[in-house]
């Protein structure tokens, strides 16, 4: 069976800026925008040009600069934010408008003081106004998480006829198991007319910490747009990460599901991102954090320097990450230690790694972790002691 591509659309711009104290001035926001291009994502969402003169000149100055992703500005279901969006996006070589509008119980009861059929009514006149401006229309059902789905078909039926190009499905509140976010995409599939006509995309928030989860199974149940940031940025607990999901479909052939992204150049992008916006990745996680590739129990240690593969699915090197590292703590056993002291020039027989390791452990059970200077002054002590 061939592998279909799964589109990476990439919102760090937009909804990955919105985390509280991650504001990015243009010039911060060029920077990743050609990154991101280089990156190979197919869809930059480069802001909300409506919200403010910075954010539209920001998404102007995008489009300008970006030469292969289509650049997209995000609106609400009205004229003013669509308009400000097409103005800001006439540079783009590829623009995108992405409109939208709340369509569960909740929102439409206590948003919109309004109804279904009003909340249809102005999806399909947002989705038209959009179309009048640029051929590429997404449109986006907000809290689609939390809405009846034989009201979510019946409004991304009325829209695909009125000219939208994607249908964004939003978890915006995180809330769905990923057998419940599948199953609503699959129905979807199954049941709206026209469907061929327009992608399904995920778009997931981690509020559980089930975004990525989310977003897989929808791509498995036939979304081919995921929606995502780097380093799993954005509003409240954050969105999907870009590089889980980039990383699942390669190390998951079996799903014949693949993305045109340059895996080598995550690591990279991942500090980049985090260093412009002042949000520290945190150790454990997944793919990118400093403890991703490290190993510092004794079995873990002896596996990986025996075969990486024991320990390790991914190949460190594939996310652009040199090598696999080896933490010497209190838990490190004789295989790793001997492994380190090679690694800084001394060959150790077994003899010597037995009172080497009880000199190692004395202090490993004072230090949190043991450094290449702690070896040193270890190797000195075992001389004094052998002359």
């Amino acid at each position: 069976m061939n592998s279909e591509k799964i589109e990476i659309f990439d919102t760090t711009l937009r909804d990955g800026e919105q985390v509280p104290g991650c504001k990015l001035n243009t010039e911060q926001k060029l920077i990743i925008a050609e990154k991101l291009d280089e990156l190979g994502v197919d869809v930059i969402e480069a802001g909300f040009p409506i919200s403010s003169p910075g954010d539209f000149y920001s998404v102007s100055e995008i489009s300008k600069l970006v030469r292969n992703a289509r650049v997209c500005g995000l609106t609400r279901a009205n004229k003013k934010d669509i308009e400000a969006a097409a103005e800001a996006l006439k540079y783009a070589r590829r623009p995108r408008i992405h409109t939208g509008i709340g369509t569960s119980e909740s929102h439409i009861k206590y948003k919109f003081n309004s109804t279904r059929e009003d909340i249809i009514e102005r999806a399909v006149q947002a989705v038209k106004y959009a179309k009048s401006f640029v051929e590429d229309v997404e449109f986006y059902a907000e809290d689609a998480g939390r809405t009846d789905n034989d009201f979510l078909a019946r409004i991304c039926e009325e829209v695909i006829k009125a000219g939208a190009t994607v249908l964004n499905i939003p978890d915006t509140t995180g809330y769905c198991l990923p057998e419940e976010y599948g199953a609503k995409i699959r129905y979807l599939k199954e049941n709206v007319k026209g469907i061929d006509k327009a992608i399904l995309s995920c778009h997931c928030h981690n509020d559980l910490g089930l975004a990525t989860a989310n977003s897989i199974a929808g791509a498995i149940n036939g979304a081919r747009q995921i929606e995502c940031t780097i380093n799993g940025l954005g509003e409240r607990a954050g969105n999907t990460a870009l590089e889980e999901v980039v990383m699942i479909f390669r190390q998951h052939k079996d799903l014949n599901l693949h993305t045109g992204i340059n895996s080598r150049m995550l690591n990279n992008m991942s500090g980049m991102v985090s260093d412009l916006m002042g949000m520290t990745v945190q150790p454990n996680k997944a793919i990118v954090g400093a403890n991703a590739f490290a190993h510092s129990s004794g079995i873990h240690q002896d596996g990986v320097i025996k075969n990486r593969e024991t320990y390790e699915i991914i190949d460190p090197a594939d996310v652009g990450v040199n090598e696999s590292s080896i933490v010497l703590t209190a838990r490190s056993g004789r295989s790793a230690l001997a492994y380190r002291f090679k690694h800084i020039g001394f060959d150790v027989t077994k003899n010597d790694l037995d009172f080497l390791y009880k000199e190692f452990l004395k202090v490993a059970d004072v230090k949190k972790e043991i450094n290449n200077e702690d070896l040193h002054v270890i190797i000195e002590t075992f001389s004094r002691k052998i002359v």
